[in-house]
């Protein structure tokens, strides 16, 4: 059995690179905060907080798998909010529209389910932060109004900037 390879983790790119790293010679530099060491560290605290560890869990289900299969081949491979603003962009990463940790209980709603492109899940993820009030040191937002239609996420894509 040859040695595991996946594509550079740089928007656009299809190079093939080994497992272990992220992103090929040709952009690892483009990016250097990601690097292995970084990873390493990131994980680790990750692991440690029993929340973030079963909803990371959840991700190496195979129904995860299968629904992550499933938006895929329904989302035609690309990304939605492009797609939305009227722009044609491959997408790699399926997304929670209401993410899991303000609204747990979606999780596995294949209409909770959005492809996406790396720049437009970095975007919403920020917008996420502000409105639902997720990720590191934010404490959740009871009051936000869940929005479950991709139309009404205040992201442009155009606006992105690559990542």
């Amino acid at each position: 059995m040859g040695t595991k390879v996946h594509t550079c983790a740089h928007q656009g790119c299809r190079k093939l690179i080994p497992f272990a790293d992220r992103y090929c010679s040709q952009h690892v530099e483009l990016h250097p905060r990601e690097t292995k060491q970084f990873d390493k560290t990131y994980n680790v605290k990750r692991n440690r907080d029993t929340k973030i560890k079963e909803r990371i869990a959840f991700y190496n289900t195979k129904q995860w798998k299968q629904l992550r299969k499933q938006v895929i081949e329904r989302d035609n491979g690309l990304d939605q909010y492009a797609l939305r603003d009227g722009l044609i962009v491959p997408g790699k990463l399926v997304d929670h529209i209401v993410p899991i940790e303000f609204a747990p209980e979606l999780k596995d709603d294949i209409s909770n389910l959005v492809l996406t492109s790396m720049a437009s899940h970095k975007a919403k993820t920020e917008w996420e932060q502000e409105h639902y009030g997720t990720g590191k040191s934010n404490t959740i937002n009871k009051q936000a109004v869940p929005i479950k239609d991709i139309k009404y996420i205040p992201i442009k894509f155009n606006e992105l900037k690559t990542i």
